[in-house]
């Protein structure tokens, strides 16, 4: 039944905002393709932004930057006992959804998605935002160019939900 209404609801949501826009008498044909055309100027300007985060997030990893922060810390977490293991995820989470994604993979598979470090990346992945990705790239397409407090509230929830990920799956799943 669930996937019956899965395969139909997005088609029907379509369906419904056309009958609604010609019953109003809103050219929706000349609408959609306005849109179109403003989607396709808004991703080629986020063009440059997206190379240079993907370009920085490729240096970070390669460099082995990434890897000497992790050992560096390696001490201060086991006091508090996080697996070091999930610290790449904690710090490119803000960064890129799509790196912090890879990095879950990579996790999940070889911790085992039963595992706690898997359950603790599945929830830290839900938990965070791209924090620096959408600052880059929505925020440098429509101009704003002061995002300091913005920065800062971002960051903090960030932080905030990875602390509340390690606190819930230490109280659910134990560890």
């Amino acid at each position: 039944m669930l996937v019956h209404i899965s395969n139909w609801i997005i088609p029907l949501i379509i369906l419904t905002v056309l009958l609604y826009g010609t019953f109003k008498k809103v050219p929706t044909y000349e609408t959609f393709v306005e849109g179109g055309k403003e989607g396709v100027k808004m991703a080629v300007s986020l063009l440059p932004f997206l190379l240079g985060m993907i370009v920085s997030i490729s240096i970070f990893r390669a460099s082995g930057a990434l890897d000497a922060f992790v050992n560096l810390i390696d001490p201060v977490l086991s006091i508090f006992n996080i697996p070091s293991e999930i610290v790449p995820l904690a710090v490119t989470r803000p960064i890129s959804g799509t790196a912090s994604l890879s990095i879950a993979t990579d996790l999940i598979k070889t911790e085992g998605p039963d595992s706690f470090v898997g359950q603790l990346a599945s929830t830290m992945q839900g938990s965070t935002d791209t924090t620096l990705y959408v600052l880059t790239v929505y925020f440098g397409a429509v101009g704003i160019k002061k995002m300091g407090n913005a920065l800062k509230v971002g960051l903090l929830a960030d932080f905030v939900g990875i602390i509340a990920s390690l606190f819930v799956c230490y109280l659910i799943f134990g560890s």
